[in-house]
């Protein structure tokens, strides 16, 4: 029987967003593995006890990005991590966007701003800022060319933590098209879903913003699922991945461009997916040597 572990956080005092996670436990346990949710940072887990450890919903790893690229490195030399610790190294630093254009890519064309960097923010276009290591829109905001000194306000708050931020232009096309996301498990696409813009105009960085608003089901384009396979092809250890979400939004000229490339905890929507639930605990025992 092999033993799983479906690797979490705990949101204490709140209960955990994860509504797939325990369906994915029931579901593994149901197929013969002995499965259990686990938390990342949890001193009492033996991890070398698992024959596969998957990274599912560590959500405040944003927070505690070094330390949780420490543990990912720990746990992947006693046993199978799922995405394996490099590509967690990798992944966790939206610097990789930089990478990803530099191999010929279409991405959104990204700056950034490291601490002691002056404030070279754009004049003449609605733009976005964010954090290099973010998830949920945390630390990210739209501002036009007139809100220079709101933004400013947010680069100082940025840098006094130490983080480096992306500003990248607004994309328009996310107002009709929404964004779409790609989530590929086992090599295979599995699912697409759609959301509607995250940043409304005026909502303050450091505001709680609704992560996933008007999600549905989609089927992708050709030209996304091209787009969502050379970003994949282009990610060092690709070979390597069980699982990863290909976030899409339009560019100027209608064509898709890669936004994000969730590779460590991407919510697998299973919810409104309720049909990929069997193929991604086909993929879980394969990749646990079943």
């Amino acid at each position: 029987m092999p033993r799983v572990a479906l690797v979490t956080y705990d949101p204490q005092p709140e209960p955990s967003k994860d509504a797939d996670l325990p369906v994915l436990v029931a579901a593994l346990r149901e197929a013969g593995a002995d499965a259990q949710a686990v938390f990342w940072d949890d001193a009492d887990v033996d991890w070398a006890g698992y024959d596969l450890a998957v990274i599912r919903s560590t959500w405040d790893y944003s927070w505690r990005a070094a330390e949780f690229v420490a543990w990912a490195e720990r746990c992947g030399k006693v046993t199978r991590l799922a995405n394996p610790a490099e590509v967690v190294r990798w992944n966790t630093d939206k610097r990789y966007l930089g990478e990803l254009a530099e191999a010929g890519v279409p991405v959104v064309p990204t700056r950034y701003l490291a601490p002691g960097d002056p404030a070279d923010l754009p004049g003449d276009h609605e733009y976005v800022v964010k954090p290099t290591s973010g998830a949920g829109a945390r630390y990210a905001a739209r501002y036009t060319p007139e809100q220079h000194g709101s933004a400013v306000r947010q680069l100082e708050r940025m840098h006094e933590e130490g983080l480096t931020a992306m500003v990248q232009p607004y994309m328009r096309g996310i107002d009709a098209g929404g964004e779409r996301a790609l989530q590929f498990f086992g090599g295979r696409l599995l699912h697409a879903s759609r959301k509607r813009a995250v940043l409304a105009p005026g909502t303050a960085f450091d505001a709680a913003k609704v992560a996933h608003p008007g999600l549905e089901p989609w089927t992708p384009t050709p030209a996304e699922h091209a787009v969502a396979e050379r970003a994949l092809a282009a990610v060092p250890n690709a070979p390597e991945l069980l699982y990863a979400r290909v976030d899409l939004v339009d560019g100027e000229d209608g064509q898709p461009r890669v936004m994000e490339l969730e590779l460590v905890e991407p919510n697998l929507f299973l919810f409104l997916h309720p049909g990929s639930l069997r193929p991604v605990v086909k993929a879980v025992l394969a990749a646990a040597g079943r």
